[in-house]
C-alpha cells in the first residue's frame, strides 16, 4: 500500500529526566518537596474542618492532625506521584499541595493532580502561579504533553484546567472506582507545541500591570488562554 499516514519525525527526541530535588518560586508561590515534619501541620491548619475539600481526592477527608501526618509520612519521598508543598509568598502560609504523577518520559508526558489547595489559597495569584512553575518546570524539562484528569463531576476542576489554557480531549467512561465510587475522568492536556505562548499569556496575566489597586485584575486569565487553545485547535 502506498501513501499510508504515518505520524511526523521528532526529531532529536530525548526522553526528559524524572522530578526531583525540585524548588520552584516565582514572585508569589514558592514549591518544594513535601516533607510531613515541615508541612503537615501547618498545611492542616489550613484545611481542618473542610471535608469538602477531598470530595474528588483519592485520600481524605482527615479526622485529625496526625492522620493527615501521617499520610503525608507516607507520601513524601515519593517519585510518582511527586508531591510538592506550596507556599502562599504574600500571605507567608504554607497552604497546599500538587504532585506531578503518571510521569512517563520515555513518552515525553507527565500529569499534574492531586492538587489540594486550601481555601486561603484558592483563587490566588499565589495558586495560578503555582501552575504555572509546575508546567515551566515540565516543558523546559523536555516534556512534549502536560495532562490534568480529573473526576467529570468535578466542575470547579475542570473549570480550572481550561482557565490554565488545558484542551478538553474527552471523557474516559467508568475510568475508575474511586473511594467505592465510580468515577468518569475528564482529560485535558498541554502540549509543547502550545507552551510558548501560553507562557506570554501567563506572563501578561501575572504581571503587576495586570492588576489595580484593590487586586482586581484586567484582563481575565481565561480569555487569555483561551486565544491560545482556540489558535491551536480552531473547533474549541
Amino acid at each position: 500500500m502506498e501513501n499510508r499516514p504515518v505520524g511526523e519525525i521528532v526529531q532529536g527526541w530525548q526522553a526528559p529526566p524524572r522530578p526531583e530535588a525540585l524548588r520552584l518560586e516565582g514572585h508569589h508561590a514558592l514549591l518544594e518537596p513535601m516533607h510531613a515534619d515541615t508541612h503537615a501541620a501547618l498545611i492542616y491548619d489550613e484545611m481542618q474542618g473542610l471535608e469538602w475539600i477531598w470530595d474528588y481526592m483519592p485520600n481524605g477527608p482527615f479526622g485529625s492532625a496526625a492522620q493527615y501526618h501521617r499520610w503525608m509520612r507516607e507520601a513524601e519521598g515519593g517519585t510518582d506521584p511527586y508531591f510538592l508543598a506550596i507556599r502562599d509568598k504574600a500571605q507567608g502560609l504554607w497552604a497546599g499541595v500538587a504532585s506531578y504523577l503518571r510521569i512517563t518520559p520515555e513518552q515525553g508526558v507527565i500529569e499534574v493532580g492531586n492538587i489540594a489547595f486550601s481555601p486561603a489559597l484558592q483563587k490566588t495569584r499565589a495558586a495560578t502561579e503555582a501552575m504555572v512553575l509546575m508546567m515551566d518546570w515540565a516543558f523546559s524539562a523536555g516534556y512534549r504533553r502536560y495532562e490534568w484528569k480529573c473526576n467529570a463531576l468535578n466542575m470547579p476542576s475542570r473549570r480550572a484546567a481550561q482557565r490554565l489554557g488545558f484542551s478538553y480531549e474527552g471523557i474516559f467512561r467508568q475510568h475508575m472506582v474511586v473511594k467505592g465510587r465510580n468515577r468518569d475522568t475528564a482529560w485535558f492536556a498541554i502540549t509543547d507545541r502550545e507552551w510558548p505562548a501560553l507562557k506570554e499569556a501567563f506572563a501578561v496575566w501575572l504581571s503587576p500591570s495586570n492588576f489595580d489597586a484593590e487586586g482586581r485584575q484586567r484582563e481575565r486569565l481565561g480569555d487569555l488562554t483561551r486565544l491560545v487553545r482556540v489558535a491551536s485547535d480552531p473547533a474549541l
